[in-house]
């Protein structure tokens, strides 16, 4: 499940390579049908949605409404390109299995811009970002930073990392059940996380989770708002609490509510539409996607 900055959620399944975009109220408003397994890169503009497939060694680039607008075929110009990231709408990192080399390709007007030595192991590669000079590596059991020189500046062990989030200089790390920022200083820092959560994601305001077939929102601002009138100043960054829900609606139901009642409320899809989502991410839970 993803979430980009507009509200729209979205839903891979690994079980027939469908990928759909729902509403917050969980309408359906497009689908795509893959025939080969693909890893989506980031919903944050929803605009244009990139989806990169090992398995066809391709990169696609989606619409709004889930249409196809372009496509790159690694193919016929690299070796066995095994992760890549779109960095914008022209350039393309890529990391070349084949001749152990990080790629910068302007896929626009089809130019190879730099290549790097970078000789690492890609077997349990999770996900590639770069930023600023930086490259951010993550696996199933270490996050790495190098340089693009290939000096390592940062590695620390993390646990079921599932991809990257770049908000502004901010670099997001979303797992399991928790979302990690990177902090030059203190390293990996705990933003939000719930154990019973079984998939989480974020957006530039809210934290979402879905947990015992509910779909919670968390407002950003309103747990700042309570980090702020709880915490001492120079107390240490901690993920923020998640027992009660800082979003507080139910879609399709108006009524009064007393005030105990609204702290316990939570945003979420009706529910036979929230079955239908909760389906669709089991199977992707189960897959281990």
């Amino acid at each position: 499940m993803l979430a980009d900055d507009y509200g729209y959620l979205y839903i891979y399944k690994n079980k027939d390579f469908s990928f759909t975009k729902y509403d917050s109220l969980g309408r359906q408003i497009g689908k795509m049908m893959l025939t080969v397994p693909y890893k989506v890169q980031s919903v944050q503009n929803p605009l244009s949605l990139a989806l990169f497939s090992e398995n066809a060694q391709e990169m696609k680039f989606v619409d709004q409404n889930m249409n196809e607008i372009q496509k790159v075929d690694f193919k016929q110009k690299f070796g066995f390109i095994k992760m890549a990231y779109a960095e914008d709408l022209q350039q393309l990192w890529l990391l070349d299995d084949s001749t152990k080399r990080l790629i910068q390709y302007n896929f626009r007007n089809d130019t190879m811009i730099n290549a790097y030595p970078f000789d690492i192991s890609f077997d349990d590669l999770m996900d590639l970002l770069v930023y600023e000079t930086k490259v951010y590596i993550l696996t199933r059991k270490h996050i790495r930073i190098y340089s693009l020189k290939f000096e390592k500046l940062f590695e620390a062990p993390l646990e079921n990392g599932k991809r990257f989030r770049r908000e502004n200089e901010t670099v997001l790390v979303v797992a399991d059940n928790a979302i990690l920022k990177y902090d030059p200083e203190k390293g990996m820092v705990k933003v939000f996380e719930d154990k019973d959560a079984q998939i989480v994601d974020k957006n530039i305001l809210s934290y979402f989770e879905i947990k015992a077939n509910k779909l919670y929102i968390y407002n950003l601002e309103k747990i700042k708002e309570t980090k702020l009138q709880t915490e001492p100043e120079n107390k240490q960054e901690t993920a923020p609490p998640v027992t009660e829900p800082s979003s507080e609606k139910t879609a399709g139901e108006e009524g009064k509510k007393t005030e105990e009642e609204k702290k316990e409320s939570i945003e979420k899809a009706p529910d036979h539409t929230l079955q239908k989502l909760m389906e669709d991410t089991s199977e992707v839970q189960a897959a281990g996607v």
